[in-house]
């Protein structure tokens, strides 16, 4: 959504919503924060974690690739352009960036393998399903929100006909806030809108077939709604969100569901978070485990969203987890490793 530019605002192919089945986590209490590289000109929304490989995109254009074993970083360019990118996936060998605007640039690795040049182009996030099929949406044009699949492994894409998705309503967008408006279960997909409607489309066929299911979360102004959204399983998701014009305002800015986002529920009513624009569901902890973060800082729950406690006053802008207990958050000026105790 442009809205995200406002504010100078893994896709985690094999992490994210893929949570196994081991030992439940220990409930955590507190937070270690570790520097990986500070700079003044960094402005990250998306980043990705393929085993011990960290890679991430910058606004300027930039791919950091950090090894987290040896803590070795290397800097490199996708594009001699200078491209504000805000989604990525690692997909095997393969590496993806998506820049936000019109023409709209998607590379694999450094070759160009899609450009749309809509004047209302603007992808907020990218998803794979497995190593073959994956998904871009972003914000609507010619009436539904504009989405690009891929089935070959991002050789080609190609843009879905509105005539299979759902309308887009008045004012309905995407926010490209923190690279997670997708969450991937298996074959199942589910995309958070925001702004004046907040829904989440979903799948169950990798993208073939879509519904449409509302949700209570706070929306109306073009910078309300979900900002993320995440699944531990097929039937527990997370989403949060606000309007980030209002970062402290707590009033229905939290939803969970238990019935695989056909219903949900607001959770943790005018309490603490407020607007916040990644939420992940910590890996191994029976989608129990929360962890979400922005501008105004670090929260974690223990109990699927009903409770939380602050845990820093960092600012960051996306996170995605290592492992269950180790996690890398970036933002505005720096990618940090963040150790959960």
């Amino acid at each position: 959504m442009k809205y995200a530019l406002s504010i100078g605002m893994f896709i985690l192919f094999f992490t994210g919503c893929k949570h196994s089945k081991k030992t439940p986590s220990t409930p955590f209490s507190k937070l270690i924060i570790e520097s990986v590289i500070e700079d003044s000109l960094l402005n990250i929304r998306a980043l990705e974690i393929n085993e011990q490989t960290l890679k991430a995109v910058s606004s300027i254009g930039d791919v950091y690739t950090y090894d987290t074993k040896t803590g070795q970083m290397a800097v490199e360019r996708v594009s001699e352009d200078t491209l504000n990118f805000r989604a990525s996936a690692i997909v095997e060998n393969s590496y993806f960036a998506l820049s936000i605007g019109s023409p709209a640039y998607l590379f694999k690795n450094q070759e160009l393998v899609y450009e749309e040049t809509h004047p209302a182009a603007f992808y907020d996030a990218l998803h794979f399903w497995n190593s073959k099929e994956g998904i871009a949406i972003g914000d609507p044009t010619d009436g539904c929100m504009s989405m690009v699949i891929t089935r070959d492994g991002g050789l080609t894409w190609q843009k879905i006909s509105c005539d299979i998705l759902p309308p887009a309503m008045e004012g309905e967008a995407a926010f490209a806030a923190s690279d997670t408006n997708i969450a991937i279960v298996g074959d199942q997909t589910w995309v958070a809108t925001g702004g004046r409607s907040s829904r989440v489309l979903y799948s169950s066929d990798k993208g073939m077939t879509w519904d449409v299911f509302e949700t209570p979360i706070v929306q109306g102004l073009e910078t309300t709604g979900m900002y993320s959204i995440d699944f531990y399983d097929a039937l527990n998701g997370f989403a949060i969100g606000g309007d980030y014009t209002k970062p402290k305002s707590q009033h229905s800015n939290k939803i969970r569901t238990k019935d695989g986002g056909k219903t949900w529920e607001v959770v943790a009513q005018d309490q603490s978070p407020g607007y916040r624009s990644c939420v992940q569901y910590v890996p191994n902890s029976n989608a129990m485990g929360l962890v979400a973060l922005g501008f105004e800082g670090v929260d974690y729950s223990q109990d699927g969203g009903a409770t939380w406690k602050h845990l820093s006053d960092e600012s960051y802008y996306t996170l995605r987890f290592l492992n269950d207990s180790v996690a890398f958050a970036a933002g505005k000026g720096k990618i940090s490793k963040l150790t959960f105790k």
